[in-house]
């Protein structure tokens, strides 16, 4: 049962309580975690997502650390699938096909991640699948887009961070490349994709007009690359690998403490910095006066810190810090994070269907999101929901035009 009680079920409808989404239908039929990660987050905040897997499952079933109990079905599921009816369609049958028109017939949001032309082969083109619904928004996530010389390639998150320039200006200056050790590209690539089927969403409700929203994940990356192209473009400035640094905040990493402990820091605006400048005993060298200074002279200013730091514990380094009002903190393990009275007290994690994950976010003061349940068992809901295609549930343009 759900940490709130709330079993599995058709999403809530409008009213008190209710998720700022509820009345959306999403119909969620990617794989992984880029696509699951957008429709999970509409069904956090109240939409009816019907999760529509292969007789074999989502790969993310059996994805990374699996329960000590036996469960078939991994902590990744769990999460991406929560929030989510879980429905069993073999779309290599006419009968498939079929059940899956009925879904898409009544459905607001279509999320898929197939390689370009793959829905088309299986007869659910957009064009056709909008002539059936004209109001269907329909978010099609790849690794390179829709079209282009490198369309039809396979391609995963890695290739994404390798090919946007990321990997090039991650690690250490005499290392190589590295890549996130973290699902960062497909959590960011979720987001924005959720972000971009709200925004057609809700044009479609003005005009009644569907559309297609097309993403990949090497455009994601370059959202979190900043102004690296232009300085490029217009400049012809390559990044270097600088560790934990970044060019234009200095000092800015993490640093060693006397007792063994990290610590994290950043100046990033000249008040700042010159807090710090002034407590490690730098204050008034010219070297580091300005932003230009300190880039120029990074070396020796992070040679700098990196020594009055190392000759401190943590507990001093951060009493001091805190003292001249700089930001400052630990580097916490995950260990550290479920201890923080703060983040306990602010709620980072929730615990559904036994399961302790992270709780939604971002948080809405009125209309709140919720996590009613956790990933579902293979085809958990797949008698429900077809059941509900059998007895003519409303379509979502009759859903539309009542809510006008």
């Amino acid at each position: 049962m759900a940490a709130d009680g709330a079993a599995p079920g058709a999403g809530a409808t409008a009213g008190e309580g209710a998720g700022p989404l509820a009345g959306v239908r999403v119909v969620d039929m990617a794989t992984v975690i880029a696509g699951p990660g957008a429709a999970r987050l509409f069904g956090d905040f109240g939409a009816d997502v019907v999760k529509v897997e292969s007789p074999r499952g989502d790969s993310v079933r059996r994805l990374g650390w699996m329960p000590p109990d036996g469960d078939e079905d991994s902590y990744f599921w769990k999460l991406a699938g929560r929030n989510k009816r879980a429905v069993v369609l073999d779309l290599k049958t006419p009968e498939g096909i079929d059940a899956m028109l009925g879904l898409i017939d009544d459905a607001d949001l279509l999320v898929e991640n197939l390689r370009p032309g793959k829905l088309e082969a299986l007869g659910l083109a957009p064009d056709a699948l909008l002539a059936r619904n004209p109001s269907l928004v329909i978010l099609r996530i790849t690794a390179f887009g829709q079209e282009g010389p490198y369309a039809q390639r396979p391609g995963f998150a890695t290739l994404a961070e390798a090919l946007s320039g990321y990997a090039a200006i991650s690690g250490e200056a005499d290392g190589p490349p590295l890549l996130p050790p973290v699902a960062i590209t497909d959590e960011l690539t979720g987001t924005l994709g959720a972000f971009g089927a709200l925004a057609a969403l809700w044009e479609a409700r003005r005009s009644g007009k569907g559309q297609v929203v097309d993403l990949s994940l090497v455009e994601s990356v370059m959202h979190i690359i900043g102004p690296l192209p232009s300085a490029f473009a217009h400049l012809g400035y390559e990044q270097p690998r600088l560790g934990a640094g970044i060019p234009y905040s200095v000092p800015r990493g993490t640093y060693r403490c006397a007792d063994g402990d990290w610590v994290a820091l950043s100046a990033s605006t000249d008040t700042v910095a010159n807090r710090v400048l002034g407590l490690i005993g730098t204050g008034g060298d010219e070297r580091f006066g300005t932003f230009a200074a300190r880039f120029e002279n990074r070396d020796a200013l992070e040679a700098l810190m990196a020594g009055w730091i190392a000759a401190r514990p943590s507990g001093e380094v951060i009493r001091r810090f805190e003292e001249v009002d700089a930001a400052i903190a630990p580097v916490y393990t995950m260990a550290d994070l479920f201890a923080d009275e703060h983040f306990r007290q602010r709620g980072l994690f929730t615990t559904v269907d036994g399961v302790v994950m992270q709780a939604v976010s971002p948080r809405l003061s009125r209309t709140p999101g919720r996590v009613n349940f956790a990933g579902r068992p293979l085809g958990a809901d797949t008698e429900e929901v077809l059941a509900e295609l059998r007895g003519g549930e409303t379509t979502a343009t009759e859903r539309r035009d009542n809510d006008e």
